[in-house]
């Protein structure tokens, strides 16, 4: 089977690391996004696409979901006792080194998409990890702070230094318009079986990589599922909330369904606290979502596939899904063979 994958960072991450056990022989492609990257000391930063690596690769620090484990800090401090910044957002000595890889090569000429796959090369993450596009993109807040006026900042100082807390007038990804997918991207989302949605942030990940012209309107052809990172009205973690206030939409797993909206999304995955939830054209369905551990995690990326599957033969002509969901009728001689092998 033929999956591709969204992502954003922690919750992306964990996400598909449950997908991968629940779908060990699943040929996955993940599409990460970059809007969330930055240059900090002369290196630039690709915060989402190495919490993907890291997490996939085992080098993940577990209790913050970002990060590497084991890491210390001390060209941070000495970075400090010169009184360079900014100091707000924490790299660690392990993890300089992989920005510091990833900035030769860029200056070096080779695109993004290349660095990504060098650097997965030493982390063997076991999908295919591939940025939105090698173009640059960068999301930017507009907010008005009351002792700097009026402003557009970049959403890392948003996110990190200010914590969300000046609310957000605006939220652009600049530079998305004019980006073309990174090789690769499109024929992915072609060849894929289905689409998952992990529940990443659906503004500022999921939404900047649906930004990138000829990326939404592939994914939209495809089977998509989606799994909600609101839980009753709540995000399950980071200020998700925040963004989708600056964009007018409700914090709540109906309204980030509609959000999306039925021409993109097939299936919708909500938590049992929000079984009530409908969405016009989408086919939602409840069951726990806290990723609380692996095995739960797994059993929440399997539920999506089920999901998916199911749907995938309905669409097919005489398709009919089997009580798991996973059955096709749709073959020639009526066997339902789809050539899934997860």
């Amino acid at each position: 089977m033929r999956i591709v994958a969204l992502a954003g960072g922690i919750g992306g991450a964990r996400f598909l690391r449950g997908l991968q056990a629940a779908a060990p022989e699943a040929e996955i492609t993940v599409i990460g996004n970059t809007g969330d990257d930055i240059s900090l000391f002369g290196l630039r930063v690709c915060p989402d696409l190495d919490t993907v690596m890291y997490t996939l690769g085992g080098g993940i620090n577990e209790e913050q979901g970002w990060g590497r484990t084991g890491e210390t800090f001390a060209v941070k401090e000495e970075l400090g006792a010169y009184g360079v910044g900014p100091d707000w957002f924490g790299l660690g000595d392990r993890d300089f080194a992989t920005h510091i890889v990833r900035t030769q090569m860029l200056a070096a000429g080779y695109p993004l998409s290349a660095v990504t796959a060098a650097l997965c090369d030493r982390w063997k993450p076991g999908v295919r990890l591939i940025p939105m596009t090698d173009d640059q993109v960068e999301t930017h807040v507009v907010v008005d702070e009351p002792e700097r006026g009026r402003r557009a900042i970049h959403f890392q100082e948003w996110w990190v230094r200010m914590r969300a807390s000046v609310p957000a007038e605006s939220i652009s990804a600049v530079g998305a318009a004019d980006a073309s997918p990174a090789p690769g991207v499109l024929a992915a989302i072609e060849a894929a079986d289905v689409v998952l949605l992990p529940p990443s942030n659906p503004v500022v990940s999921i939404g900047t990589i649906l930004a990138v012209p000829g990326i939404r309107a592939a994914v939209a052809a495809k089977t998509v599922v989606g799994v909600s990172p609101i839980i009753g009205g709540a995000p399950v973690r980071g200020m998700a909330d925040a963004c989708l206030t600056a964009i007018g939409v409700e914090t709540g797993a109906r309204a980030v369904a509609e959000h999306y909206g039925p021409g993109l999304l097939d299936g919708w995955l909500v938590d049992e606290a929000d079984a009530g939830v409908r969405a016009e054209g989408i086919e939602v369905r409840s069951r726990p979502l806290l990723m609380s551990d692996p095995d739960a995690t797994a059993a929440i990326a399997a539920a999506a596939l089920d999901l998916a599957r199911e749907l995938a033969a309905r669409d097919r002509p005489g398709g009919t899904a089997g009580p798991d969901g996973t059955a096709d009728t749709g073959g020639p001689d009526g066997t339902g063979d789809t050539g899934d092998t997860a």
